[in-house]
């Protein structure tokens, strides 16, 4: 006869309880265990199958399960990893973007400032050169 025990002596919430049926279950039926009936049975009558073929079944089903969350989780972590270096490398080339637009305009401000300063060296001259021009015409005038 199979052994089983109370749910309520588990200390499991309900929600675990259920969820350790439903695991039981699956481990029996990939086990192909013959105590996948009894499991059943038992639950039905709010009780836990925990003979040492449901409690091998059982245990041989987490490590898989914790062997497939161990995997997905390191995959995760990877894909994290990927996407975190791929932003980073974004980002720095945005700020060596953004640096090299930054000195292209400090360069095109110089440039301006020095044209300015032409202009205002050619704007000089030419009021220079009208006022020579008006000597001269007034020279002119009186020769």
């Amino acid at each position: 006869m199979s052994t089983s025990v109370p749910d309520t002596q588990l200390g499991l919430s309900q929600s675990e309880i259920t969820l350790l049926r439903q695991h039981q279950q699956i481990a029996l039926s990939q086990a192909g265990s013959s105590s996948s009936r009894a499991a059943s049975h038992a639950s039905s009558q709010g009780r836990l199958l925990l003979d040492p073929t449901s409690l091998q079944a059982l245990s041989a089903h987490f490590d898989r399960l914790m062997y497939s969350i161990q995997q997905r989780w390191q995959a995760l972590t990877q894909q994290t990893q990927t996407a975190t270096q791929i932003q980073y490398d974004r980002a720095g080339n945005a700020i060596q973007l953004a640096d090299a637009e930054i000195a292209r305009f400090r360069a095109l401000l110089r440039e301006i400032d020095e044209l300015q300063v032409e202009f205002d060296k050619v704007r000089r001259i030419g009021e220079i050169v009208k006022s020579f021009k008006a000597r001269v015409e007034t020279l002119e005038r009186r020769l």
